[in-house]
């Protein structure tokens, strides 16, 4: 069987790497950039580290500011029309999850402009273009946008949020500035965090995951293991370890999948707004406890990067409970919201918000099937 591997064509990491916008850009011969962020960003003073840059040097560019989280087919479509408006011929995103998603959805549109209708991108978009060349600049430690080939759009109109997956939109550039993401509040650290987390337990369990993605996840896991608490309570070298851990397993799990975590996670963002780290942090142990019997000898190993040395020498049954207790512990070290309840779930909801994570992309690649009912009990598990 043959495997794919799509990474950036390069990417930076360490304090002080978004210096390096400025040589990556000038060996590019672009000529103007759209900036591609939020107006929090922007009014903190987060931005200003990159456009100082920029204007220092001398660089061109265009700013769009109208990001939000859970990033709308408006938002968009908007993106597009600055884009084009601009005369950019590159985008920089700065931002978490949602300006580096935005940004990738207006380069394929761009270069793609049959998919003009921003729902055609859903799945696996046959697009034939690379996008805008994209210079990624996360500043939260958790998405790992800036190396993956997804991104994920809410359908206001319909509530749902829908995947897109495609090669083509993957930034040319990452620049994973830890920096850049130390003025984040310890909530978000906390919640980011936990995403990273799933998204290497997920692709480390999931069904396309092989050697090498088994390799970046259990090391993954392993950095959050021993950074996220340090990171959240504001220590530098704890928010280092973070930003390269979820890179880390951001070149994996881009590769192979998720899982159920993340298809109940989506419907939350839609139906609610929800943070998509916390709905991941919340549902996390839930899942993983559900799964347990269908993952072999991996949550073993799950346990013993998370630092459960006794994981080695007791039964598969305790290992994977030892897994699963050590994801809780975590989640609650950080302050995790304790249910679905405290965020404003309602029970009432749980029928569509079943049917949508049923119908998500990346309940597919969950390692054991889950059918609707399924689905709603650990919905209302996780109250």
């Amino acid at each position: 069987m043959a495997y794919r591997m799509v990474l950036n064509e390069t990417a930076w990491f360490g304090a002080g790497a978004i210096a390096h916008i400025v040589d990556e850009v000038n060996r590019r011969g672009y000529r103007k950039g759209l900036v591609v962020t939020d107006k929090v960003l922007r009014d903190c003073g987060v931005v200003d580290k990159v456009t100082t840059l920029l204007e220092d040097n001398h660089l061109e560019y265009a700013l769009f500011d109208e990001v939000m989280p859970n990033p709308t087919i408006g938002v968009v479509k908007r993106g597009v029309e600055a884009f084009r408006h601009s005369r950019a011929d590159y985008l920089l995103a700065i931002g978490g999850g949602s300006p580096q998603d935005t940004s990738k959805a207006i380069g394929i549109i761009i270069n793609n402009p049959e998919f003009s209708d921003v729902r055609s991108l859903e799945g696996f978009a046959a697009t034939r273009k690379p996008s805008v060349p994209i210079i990624a600049v996360p500043t939260t430690a958790g998405t790992a946008a800036e190396v993956t080939i997804n991104y994920v759009i809410t359908d206001e109109e319909k509530r749902r949020k829908f995947v897109c997956i495609d090669p083509h939109d993957i930034p040319v550039v990452s620049i994973v500035d830890a920096d850049m993401m130390a003025s984040m509040p310890a909530a978000l650290k906390a919640a980011t965090g936990i995403d990273a987390l799933t998204h290497a337990i997920e692709g480390y369990i999931t069904r396309g995951a092989w050697e090498m993605t088994d390799m970046l996840h259990l090391k993954a896991i392993e950095l959050i293991a021993r950074s996220l608490r340090d990171s959240v309570a504001g220590q530098s070298a704890g928010g280092e370890g973070m930003a390269l851990a979820q890179y880390i397993a951001g070149m994996g799990f881009s590769n192979v999948g998720l899982g159920l975590v993340h298809g109940m996670a989506h419907p939350l963002g839609a139906f609610y707004n929800l943070p998509h780290g916390v709905a991941n942090a919340i549902l996390l142990p839930h899942v993983m406890a559900w799964n347990a019997e269908y993952t072999g000898e991996k949550y073993r190993q799950i346990a013993i990067a998370l630092g459960i040395s006794d994981a080695r020498n007791v039964s598969i049954a305790q290992a994977r409970q030892m897994a699963v207790d050590a994801v809780k512990t975590l989640c609650r070290d950080v302050h995790i919201p304790g249910g679905l309840r405290e965020v404003g779930v309602n029970a009432e909801d749980i029928p569509p918000l079943a049917q949508a994570a049923l119908d998500d992309v990346c309940t597919g690649g969950n390692p054991r099937t889950a059918e609707i009912d399924d689905i709603k009990a650990l919905y209302l598990s996780a109250m």
